[in-house]
């Protein structure tokens, strides 16, 4: 709720309360426990969520997710948005035996724990950097473009990290040359370096993965130092956070990011439109990647517990082990969402969007694109 990431967490809060709502009074919506009063499992108790600031700290995490069992007697936990928080978190969770759900955080090894008590609804960084390759491949082929290699900058906590490796494994398995890659320091004061050596190596895809600060200060050096990449394919996170579009604004236009929704999958689905007008009542915005995961993955926490008709953890993980929600009642462009051995929802998909005039809009796959991809992007000197 604080912090260099703070605008995650306040939508997210945006997003729960748009959820509590639906549940705790009759909305004729299909989602689940939306026709119905409150927690019909439960004999019609009332939902409520206690909310508390990790401000982006593992050990503080770590400590309020004790703290929240022990003293405020949560029956489960819906977070976080940063991998490093989750990591440390869903450790207490895990050792008090209460079931820990994230619905943002993107590190695979969330799920490679051997945990008990730990679920993700969202894709992770194996899923959307798999997409991100795909997107590259898949329109080289259909443009009859030559893209032969990328460079790779990442900040180096846990997502950070996991998301390089990741991306440096698959571009093998593409057949693409990885001419660069940079683990830089989060939260740097100075980029200069960093971007000195993409221009230097001139990548044809640049793939970075930041968390808003660092998005901001990469996109202004390259706008000093004339850096002109063709193509810029990010890993979502902070290049979707609205601080980021309102500090850098057009200057980022032609970026392509990885996601699981965009906003104009509301033209598809009366219920993420209904949602929607309903977060936009709240935030003065509407939906955009980060809240829309938030309501997803609280949602379905929420739908379990009352499933599950006992306030008891085994319970509810026993739930949570049986979900199987319906493409039709998910706000997302999904499929169902069930969760495998590991925890990890099955039925995620990922998209990839482009910031063109000033929208974010989905340009892959192609069955789904609303508009074409914007190619290359123009450079600094052409751009009014």
């Amino acid at each position: 709720m604080t912090g260099p990431s703070a605008q995650a967490g306040i939508d997210a809060k945006h997003a729960f309360d748009v959820y509590t709502d639906i549940v705790n009074t009759k909305h004729d919506v299909d989602l689940p426990l939306a026709r119905t009063e409150r927690m019909t499992g439960h004999g019609g108790a009332k939902l409520r969520f206690v909310i508390v600031d990790h401000q982006g700290k593992p050990q503080l995490g770590q400590s309020e997710v004790e703290r929240l069992i022990t003293q405020e007697k949560v029956v489960a936990i819906v977070g976080a948005w940063h991998s490093s928080v989750t990591a440390t978190a869903s450790q207490a969770a895990e050792r008090l035996g209460v079931p820990y759900l994230t619905a943002d955080s993107a590190s695979p090894g969330l799920t490679k724990r051997g945990f008990k008590w730990f679920f993700r609804t969202s894709p992770h960084d194996g899923h959307f950097s798999q997409g991100q390759f795909e997107f590259i491949t898949d329109y080289a082929k259909k443009r009859g473009l030559t893209i032969r290699t990328v460079a790779i900058t990442h900040e180096d906590t846990l997502w950070g990290t996991d998301s390089g490796k990741e991306q440096v494994a698959l571009a093998k398995k593409h057949g693409l040359e990885v001419v660069v890659n940079i683990a830089y320091r989060a939260q740097s004061t100075s980029l200069t370096s960093e971007v000195g050596r993409l221009k230097a190596a001139n990548p044809d895809v640049w793939m970075p993965s930041s968390y808003a600060t660092d998005a901001i200060l990469f996109t202004r050096t390259m706008k000093e130092l004339d850096y002109n990449p063709k193509m810029v394919v990010c890993q979502n996170a902070g290049h979707l956070d609205p601080a980021f579009l309102q500090a850098v604004g057009k200057d980022a236009e032609g970026y392509v990011s990885r996601a699981p929704f965009n906003i104009d999958h509301v033209q598809k689905k009366p219920n993420a439109r209904y949602v929607n007008e309903l977060f936009k009542k709240r935030a003065g915005r509407d939906l955009y990647d980060s809240p829309a995961r938030a309501f997803t993955g609280y949602m379905t926490m929420v739908e379990a517990v009352d499933r599950a008709g006992s306030t008891s953890p085994e319970a509810i993980r026993k739930a949570l082990r049986q979900t199987n929600i319906p493409p039709e009642q998910i706000i997302m462009p999904w499929g169902p969402i069930r969760f495998d051995d590991e925890g990890q929802n099955t039925g995620v998909k990922v998209i990839m969007i482009q910031l063109q005039g000033g929208t974010w809009s989905t340009v892959w796959p192609w069955e789904h694109a609303t508009r074409e991809v914007l190619y290359p992007i123009p450079r600094w000197a052409e751009r009014k």
